[in-house]
């Protein structure tokens, strides 16, 4: 077990290919890694609030995704290399822990879980899955954010990322007036990133289950109770695909994750109290 220690410390994981990977440990316990969405790092979004929520129970990691942060970002990008990365802060935690991602993150925390050895339970919430025709595929919106970055046009690939999610125009229009925009555009080269991890599984078609027919490691599959439709019905669907898996609709939740809610909820199934 590793030293437990509450006072988070930091290092750089290197990955396959050279890449150093920033990433931050606190807390006590088993260990356990976080693994952002789109636009996410240790300095901005809902890892470090919920790390502080599981640091009593949990020696807990977290990272900058390549690209983010203090990570490096070595070329061409590609979605294995990602995996790697996780494999780096897999074997920083000492190469055997627990898993949770969200979003894009759930997904790629996925990946991981049916390539890497050392993976011994996996949580995933709210994969941006369309499984239906309850909303539009991305397909479109996916090429533009992609070419706003060619053209560096940050601004544009981060408002046209956010319309695709489903934010409101006023509210997008509001956000470009925060300091959270500058933010967002220091990270808005990634989002085709996330592009490459999730478009595939956006397309409005239903999953196949032979794909994780392999995977063992026991999964929980959350989503919010006032989360859109399309989005419930690819987190069921997803369920339904893994062979090992429970899922759960965590009431009165919805996409801006809220560690208090969720706390308990991972506690108990990352401690087998499910």
């Amino acid at each position: 077990m590793l030293a437990e220690s509450a006072k988070p410390t930091t290092q750089a994981a290197l990955s396959r290919d050279g890449t150093p990977i920033a990433c931050e440990r606190r807390g006590k316990g088993h260990p356990l890694i976080l693994v952002d969405g789109a636009l996410c790092s240790r300095a901005m979004g809902p890892s470090g609030p919920l790390a502080k929520a599981l640091e009593d129970d949990f020696t807990v990691f977290r990272y900058d995704r390549r690209g983010r942060g203090d990570s490096g970002d070595t070329a061409p990008y590609a979605v294995e290399r990602e995996v790697d990365d996780i494999e780096a802060v897999l074997q920083a935690a000492g190469g055997e822990a627990h898993v949770w991602g969200m979003s894009s993150g759930a997904m790629l925390a996925l990946m991981a879980a049916a390539r890497l050895p050392g993976i011994s339970r996996l949580a995933l919430y709210e994969a941006p899955l369309i499984v239906d025709d309850s909303r539009p595929a991305t397909q479109g919106d996916w090429a533009t954010i992609r070419q706003a970055i060619a053209d560096d046009r940050r601004g544009d690939a981060v408002r046209a990322f956010l319309k695709s999610v489903g934010m409101p125009g006023l509210l997008i229009a509001v956000m470009r007036l925060t300091p959270i925009w500058r933010k967002l555009k220091a990270v808005a080269h990634t989002l085709p990133y996330d592009g490459a991890i999730v478009a595939g599984d956006q397309l409005g078609k239903p999953l196949d289950p032979a794909r994780w027919s392999a995977l063992s490691v026991p999964t929980l599959v959350t989503d919010g109770g006032k989360s859109p439709p399309w989005m419930r019905h690819g987190n069921k669907a997803l369920a339904q695909a893994l062979p090992n898996t429970r899922y759960q609709t965590l009431a009165g939740q919805n996409h801006m994750l809220k560690p208090a809610a969720h706390a308990p909820v991972l506690t108990a199934f990352f401690n087998g109290r499910d």
